[in-house]
């Protein structure tokens, strides 16, 4: 199953009464925006770990370093 990036939304067009749905995958995720959303101090860390796999599945060299305690 696919990762999702955040939950999926139904839009309701009220002039033709059809009902979308947008799945939010992490596959269609920009790489810009799956770094700002792993910078934030208020992500869990199960989502945190998700963005870094997914970086590391672009193998994308931009990833930040881990601090060490």
């Amino acid at each position: 199953m696919p990762i999702k990036f955040k939950p999926s939304e139904k839009i309701y067009d009220r002039r033709t009464g059809t009902t979308t749905v947008v799945h939010h995958w992490m596959k269609g995720t920009p790489t810009a925006e799956l770094l700002e959303a792993l910078e934030k101090e208020n992500v869990r860390p199960r989502l945190k770990h998700k963005f870094r796999r997914e970086l590391w599945r672009r193998k994308n060299l931009a990833l930040p370093k881990r601090k060490k305690n």
